[in-house]
């Protein structure tokens, strides 16, 4: 039962819980966090540490988000390509407080460029 970071995330990025993690299964977006499910080991200890309530085991994800656990996969993957692994608590984004109570979806989300073919 890996852990799935939720819409609440997008736009703040906190980092908390990447500081607690003990397997380093989390990946940066540059405005949302992901969690490899086939890294993760529900060890739960991300959970308590997110201000913003956006990470729940994968079988609470509420309804309206259980797409997100598919995202978690998706983005995780590429951003592990892409090297964004995050181990270490960062600041959130300079306007993450005005994003708690606004409206989102994942639609929202950014990534990252793909480095051009050569």
């Amino acid at each position: 039962m890996p852990y799935v970071v939720c819409e609440p995330c997008i736009n703040c990025k906190y980092t908390d819980c990447v500081e607690v993690c003990p397997v380093d299964c989390f990946y940066e977006g540059p405005n949302f966090l992901a969690i490899h499910p086939d890294e993760c080991i529900d060890c739960n200890a991300c959970v308590p540490t997110c201000p913003v309530e956006a990470i729940y085991p994968d079988d609470e994800v509420p309804e309206e988000w259980q797409h997100y656990i598919e995202w978690n996969r998706y983005l995780a993957e590429q951003w592990k390509e892409m090297g964004y692994n995050i181990t270490e608590k960062k600041g959130p984004l300079p306007d993450a407080e005005e994003w708690r109570s606004r409206p989102k979806s994942e639609k929202d989300i950014l990534t990252w460029e793909a480095p051009a073919q050569q």
